[in-house]
């Protein structure tokens, strides 16, 4: 059995062979003549997964005949870019594909700059994010951006005819095709992520004939399949289980899911965000700390990128995972917004009103409000509540080191009027 995976070994070589892109590969496209020509200009392949970017960069380096080199953004940095360029100096018509371009960061990106402008290199990107947000304005000027379709049920069913057609070590199996649509749905309308599981799953049923149906698709794919489907189900599924990790004070779950992310490609964004977002809601005043580390984590990785960023985010996560918990700011934003939905528009008391005109002091806005800073120790009582909800206790302190300081001391200012 050839140990290629299928979705190699059926990878066209042929702009006339690519399924699902007729925009880009009928004769009267402009990227086809291009093509053709051999005058191909640096471009940017915009498109989901497994749809035939990588494809596209394969056979335009094929079909130009040109030196082709080959980085991931995710595992690249400036050295390997600078590296390729001088290599491409003593070479000519270089085509430099970059895969997952919009990881790269500011100075990834500008590293390729004066390289493209001078055609020293001629770039293919490979995006599944608007390059428009993702990649550097100076940098997208000197590229053609072509965007590729996604692959609907007909161009998936045609990949797995065509598969079980032409493939030589898939034609030596009798396979009765009965029902497709876990497959389909497993795949995402990912076709490499499609053939693979299409080769796992025929090889997973020792009958044969082998005949494929929804349930033996589900039982292989579970067994043996290891799928992080960064826009599907396992997305939300590994995000919850990261986020739980961290909220319950276990660093070492918290880090393995963090792994799980980074290695399927999740956007490191994407992780950086959650971070904030648990900072706040699930440590909140019991380390004040541990959003200000947050913050920076996000605004570091969006600065350094992959490979890098996942220093970064082990420090975070790990600290996160490691802090004092508690939710009771966040229990606290909750409970106010719910008041307001249910008791409307309460009118703001008299003595905490604004009174820039006349009128406004006429009729007593702000008359009896009282300057915190004139008492001792910046404090006096007064009602800051409407009416209606005078007493409302909405911020209740965890039991913490550090919100139990902050109970302490609105204890002595408050008496039992909130009941601290």
């Amino acid at each position: 059995m050839n140990n290629t995976p299928l979705a190699e070994r059926m990878r066209p070589t042929r702009l006339e062979d690519l399924i699902g892109q007729e925009h880009l590969s009928s004769p009267t496209s402009f990227l086809y003549r291009a093509v053709k020509s051999g005058n191909v200009p640096s471009i940017i392949l915009w498109g989901p997964p497994g749809v035939g970017k990588t494809t596209i960069a394969n056979i335009i380096a094929n079909e130009v005949k040109a030196p082709f080199y080959t980085l991931s953004a995710i595992s690249s940095g400036v050295k390997d870019i600078r590296e390729v360029i001088e290599k491409a100096r003593f070479q000519q018509g270089v085509v430099l594909f970059i895969d997952e371009i919009h990881r790269f960061n500011k100075s990834q990106q500008d590293a390729l700059l004066a390289a493209v402008e001078k055609g020293t290199i001629r770039l293919i990107g490979a995006t599944t994010e608007n390059p428009s947000f993702e990649v550097n304005a100076a940098l997208l000027s000197r590229c053609q951006v072509f965007t590729l379709n996604s692959l609907g049920r007909p161009e998936l069913e045609r990949m797995i005819i065509q598969a079980l057609e032409k493939d030589t070590d898939l034609k030596k199996v009798e396979v009765k095709l009965e029902e497709i649509d876990a497959l389909l749905r497993i795949s995402g309308g990912d076709g490499r992520k499609l053939l693979n599981l299409l080769e796992i799953v025929i090889n997973g049923i020792d009958e044969r004939p082998c005949v494929i149906i929804d349930k033996k698709v589900m039982e292989i794919a579970q067994q043996k399949v290891a799928l992080y489907d960064k826009s599907g189900e396992q997305h939300y599924d590994i995000i919850s289980a990261f986020i739980k990790s961290i909220r319950g004070s276990d660093p070492n779950a918290a880090v393995y899911w963090l792994a799980r992310m980074i290695e399927g490609g999740e956007d490191v964004k994407f992780i950086a965000r959650r971070l904030v977002i648990l900072a706040s809601e699930d440590i909140g005043n019991a380390n004040p700390n541990a959003l200000l580390l947050a913050t920076n984590c996000f605004e570091a990785v969006k600065m350094i990128g992959y490979p890098e960023a996942r220093i970064v985010l082990s420090q975070c996560v790990t600290y996160l995972a490691s802090s004092a918990k508690s939710n009771a700011s966040y229990m606290a934003i909750n409970k106010a917004q719910a008041i307001v939905r249910q008791e409307g528009d309460l009118p703001v008391p008299l003595h905490l009103r604004n009174a820039p005109t006349k009128l406004m002091k006429d009729l007593n806005y702000g008359k009896e409000y009282k300057y915190s800073h004139d008492y001792e120790n910046n404090f006096v009582a007064q009602e800051f509540l409407p009416d209606k909800l005078k007493g409302a206790k909405l911020y209740d302190p965890g039991n913490n080191a550090r919100e139990n300081e902050l109970r302490r001391n609105l204890q002595k200012l408050w008496g039992k009027k909130y009941g601290y």
